[in-house]
């Protein structure tokens, strides 16, 4: 599976790295970070990213909620044994043992892309009961067309060779590669955020996660099951986005009865990283309308 990023090594600098803590939980070496005080916020990212992801978020949030924000399964800090927990049941089931050794219980949970699939699929199976879900260009609706029948394929045949993680790894030694990468998904972070996702391309292990959690992906049955989420859902699309077309959140909306979307024109699939301040304030004023009466 690759070698593991080293805390002492490459996590040095890591963005609020005074929050981080390593808990042990379902069998996973997890690296999580907590910080603020209130109402309980659950954050999970996306594939290939870690907690760098809520940098400039999770502050902000923080300022009203306790924020907690783990690397997923094989992920940033993250150390998983195996890669049994690599699907989305399997994400469900591990971050559902998370919250147990946390003995945490999340008022509000907030996801983006995959970690948007991965709430949602906790929700549906009684593993958590939040007031309310967000979604951050989530990816809840399955390849359609011939992206649908070649992802997962190609996505498999990659993960099983123990080389690609590797040769992926020496390839994203310049952040050339990243930063075109990086610009397919219609959003423009900063230079320090760009070096962060170098730091994780860098290393075979986070993209062996990476590419076994894509060939693992299967959305049908949580598309289906969508009209049964009886959870408030918020559904913010970038309207730029190139990874996930913002038409996604749309049909979501229309699969969930009382669901919403905000679209943000001007944003990519990054948006929660290009405009922190305004995902906050959605954020904070979806609260508002879902959180408990004597908040």
């Amino acid at each position: 599976m690759g070698d593991p990023l080293a805390w002492d090594r490459d996590g040095r600098d890591w963005p609020n790295r005074a929050a981080s803590r390593f808990v042990e939980a379902g069998g996973i070496h997890w690296h999580v970070q907590q910080l603020g005080q209130g109402p309980v916020l659950l954050l999970l990212h996306g594939t290939g990213a870690a907690t760098h992801s809520w940098r400039d978020l999770a502050p902000r949030l923080a300022q009203h909620f306790t924020v907690v924000a783990p690397d997923l399964p094989g992920h940033g800090f993250t150390r998983s044994p195996d890669d049994s927990s690599l699907s989305l049941p399997g994400m469900a089931a591990a971050v559902r043992a998370l919250l147990d050794v946390l003995a945490i219980r999340p008022d509000l949970v907030a996801g983006h892309s995959a970690g948007a699939a991965v709430l949602i699929r906790m929700a549906l199976d009684g593993m958590i009961a939040p007031r309310g879900i967000v979604s951050i260009n989530g990816a809840l609706i399955p390849f359609r067309g011939v992206a649908g029948h070649t992802f997962a394929p190609i996505a498999r045949v990659l993960a099983a060779n123990t080389l690609t993680a590797r040769l992926f790894a020496w390839w994203a030694e310049g952040h050339g590669p990243i930063r075109g990468i990086l610009n397919s998904t219609g959003s423009t972070i900063t230079a320090d955020g760009e070096a962060l996702y170098a730091r994780l391309a860098r290393n075979p292990g986070h993209v062996h996660a990476a590419l076994t959690m894509m060939a693992s992906w299967d959305l049908a049955p949580l598309t289906a099951e969508l009209p049964r989420l009886d959870v408030p859902l918020l559904l913010i699309a970038g309207g730029r986005d190139g990874t996930v077309p913002p038409d996604e959140s749309f049909q979501a909306r229309d699969l969930v009865p009382g669901a919403r979307v905000v679209c943000l024109r001007t944003l990519g699939h990054l948006a929660h990283e290009e405009k922190p301040a305004e995902i906050a304030g959605l954020i904070d004023e979806f609260w508002g309308e879902v959180g408990p009466d004597d908040r």
